[in-house]
């Protein structure tokens, strides 16, 4: 019975150190159809998430639930990945209309990049802004190993020019800059893992390397903290990995439903992570340890 007893304090050690911080999710907001892209407006402390079969994008104050702008009004089709500006303007990946969009505080929609070559993109899936305030934005198409059509852009966004600077990707999804190496991270879903791509000078993208393989799921959202540690919303196995800049796996992190999306850290010390989730339909939170890192819409100037 003792042995038994010990046995049983072990395991329930275990379940704990395998749920990170200890699975403490608390419920933001329901009831929306496939949740996207959260995004944390620093300045204002609201936090914008994209639904993406829904009729809105939802400004979400206090736990209180507006529309920002409804897709009714023709403004937006389906829109998923987010950024919030210095001015307190959503950019927007909106895939129905194979377009990037600015929206600002007040809801007025504009096109901020129509697309590629005449052509509009295939489906704008998420972005990052980099310290500079430029941007960084994956374009997936097909969904499959031996479909190698999904691409990444860069778009200056002083002088409008749009670049082509990585392609033949297996679906990229979820994308981010490390504020250690400075590298720009693509989950690539259909192949199971996280690429890192060394940014250079001109903006262009090279030394392609995976960074880490997650079977079981696809790698889709990602974020950092100020420590350099990956954070993969682990869609279809129901975790959050966190990684360290070595690739060690430091803990999974139990999600409310299979289907985490996307993640965002916010809050007034940016220690709160917002979590998107497509099995139960909403947004999550969870006080970290940890702090996130923002290279924009910090509250300084970018230089």
């Amino acid at each position: 019975m003792i042995i038994t007893k010990y046995l049983l304090l072990f395991l329930a050690f275990s379940v704990f150190k395998e749920a990170g911080e200890g699975n403490n999710w608390s419920l933001v907001a329901g009831n929306f159809n496939f949740p996207e892209g959260p995004a944390w407006d620093m300045q204002n402390k609201i936090l914008y998430v994209s639904n993406c079969y829904g009729d809105f994008l939802a400004k979400i104050t206090g736990g209180k639930v507006d529309a920002l702008v409804r897709k009714s009004d023709s403004a937006i089709s389906k829109t998923n990945g987010l950024f919030v500006d210095n001015e307190g303007n959503v950019i927007a990946c909106d895939f129905g209309k194979g377009a990037i969009l600015k929206i600002s505080p007040a809801g007025k929609v504009s096109t901020l990049i129509a697309g590629y070559k005449g052509e509009k993109f295939n489906r704008p899936n998420d972005l990052v802004i980099t310290p500079a305030g430029n941007l960084y934005f994956s374009d997936p198409e097909s969904y499959g190993k031996n479909k190698l059509d999904g691409r990444i852009f860069f778009f200056n966004m002083k002088t409008g020019e749009l670049k082509l600077v990585a392609e033949k990707l297996a679906f990229p999804n979820g994308v981010n800059i490390s504020p250690l190496d400075g590298k720009l991270y693509v989950s690539e879903s259909a192949e199971n893992r996280v690429l890192r791509f060394t940014i250079n000078e001109d903006n262009t993208l090279s030394g392609k390397e995976v960074f880490i393989e997650l079977p079981g799921g696809d790698p889709d959202g990602l974020e950092f903290d100020t420590d350099g540690n990956l954070y993969v919303a682990h869609f279809g196995s129901g975790t959050v990995y966190v990684i360290s800049p070595e690739r060690e796996i430091l803990s999974k992190i139990k999600t409310p439903g299979k289907k985490p999306s996307n993640l965002e850290f916010g809050g007034d010390d940016l220690s709160i992570l917002f979590l998107t989730e497509d099995e139960t339909n909403a947004v999550y939170k969870m006080q970290m340890k940890a702090k996130g890192n923002k290279f924009f819409n910090s509250g300084e100037d970018v230089k």
